[in-house]
C-alpha cells in the first residue's frame, strides 16, 4: 500500500520549490530566508525528507532520490538562460583547432550552439545526435557519430559500438554533463549505458571540462559515473556548496562561475 503523504504548511512549500529551483540549500540559506533558527529549519527538512518531498542530506537539503531522470522535452526547458550563460563561457574557453568529445545532455547541446557560433575548425566525436545535426552545419567542423543503440527520447547514443568507438581517440578536452553530483563529489547519472560512454570519454581526454548547472548539486541519481577528482574544470552557473567546493581546492579542480 502507498503511503499517503501528510500535508505540508506554507513554509514547506515554498522550502520545496527553493529546492527545486537550486537542487540544494543549506540550512544556513533557509532560516535567513524565513528568518528561522537553523533549528526550526532542520524539523522541518526531517518531516519533508520523511515524507518523500526533499532528501537530507549534511548541512541541508536537495532533490528526492529517483532512479528516473526527468523527460527530455522538461529538462530542454529547465534552466534554459543559466545553460546559455554556461554554454557561452565554455566556447571562450575553447581554441579553434581544438578537438572534443561531446556527450549526451541538454546542457552539452546549448555548448555545441555556442561552438558553432564562436570556434572555428574544431573536431568533434559525439553519441549525441542532437549535438552532431547542430555542429555538422558548419563547414569548417569535422563531425563523427559514434555507433551504438539511439535513444528515442534524447537522439544519444550508447552501448557498446559506442565505447568501442570512443576508445580509437585520444582528445583535447571532453565536455560531459551530468545528472547529478554528490556532496561527496560523486558523479551520478540514471543510465548506466549512459555512464559507461561517459567513462570512456573521461579516460580518453586530455582534460575534461563538466558543464552543469546548480540544480545538479546535491543531487541524487542511481548510478555512479566516477568522482569530481577526475575533471579538471566545472563550469557552472552559482557557487558550488561548500563541501564540494573545499573537494574541488583540495584537488586542483577550477570553478568557472558563468
Amino acid at each position: 500500500m502507498i503511503k499517503k503523504r501528510k500535508t505540508i504548511n506554507s513554509r514547506h512549500g515554498e522550502i520545496v520549490e527553493l529546492i527545486k529551483t537550486s537542487g540544494f540549500v543549506t540550512v544556513e540559506e533557509l532560516a535567513n530566508t524565513f528568518n528561522v533558527t537553523p533549528q526550526t529549519i532542520r524539523r522541518d527538512i526531517n518531516f519533508l525528507d520523511s515524507q518523500g518531498y526533499v532528501s537530507r542530506y549534511h548541512g541541508g537539503a536537495g532533490l528526492s532520490v529517483s532512479t528516473e531522470n526527468v523527460a527530455y522535452r522538461h529538462r530542454k526547458e529547465l534552466l534554459l538562460n543559466e545553460k546559455k550563460q554556461i554554454a557561452k563561457a565554455v566556447a571562450s574557453m575553447i581554441e579553434d583547432n581544438t578537438s572534443l568529445f561531446i556527450n549526451i545532455g541538454t546542457t552539452t547541446e546549448h555548448v555545441a550552439k555556442e561552438l558553432v557560433n564562436h570556434n572555428k575548425k574544431l573536431r568533434i566525436i559525439t553519441n549525441n545526435l542532437n549535438v552532431a545535426a547542430i555542429m555538422s552545419k558548419k563547414e569548417d567542423f569535422e563531425v563523427i557519430v559514434t555507433g551504438g543503440i539511439v535513444r528515442s527520447k534524447d537522439c544519444g547514443i550508447t552501448g557498446e559500438a559506442a565505447v568501442n568507438f570512443i576508445r580509437q581517440f585520444k582528445v583535447d578536452i571532453g565536455v560531459i554533463g551530468i545528472s547529478g553530483i554528490d556532496l561527496d563529489g560523486t558523479l551520478l547519472d540514471f543510465d548506466f549505458r549512459e555512464v559507461h560512454v561517459a567513462r570512456t570519454i573521461i579516460e580518453n581526454s586530455r582534460k575534461v571540462y563538466l558543464v552543469t548547472d546548480h540544480s545538479k548539486f546535491g543531487r541524487n541519481a542511481m548510478v555512479k559515473l566516477g568522482s569530481i577528482t577526475e575533471i579538471d574544470t566545472l563550469i557552472t552557473d552559482q557557487a558550488p556548496p561548500e563541501q564540494l567546493r573545499e573537494i574541488m581546492t583540495n584537488n586542483d579542480i577550477k570553478l568557472v562561475i558563468s
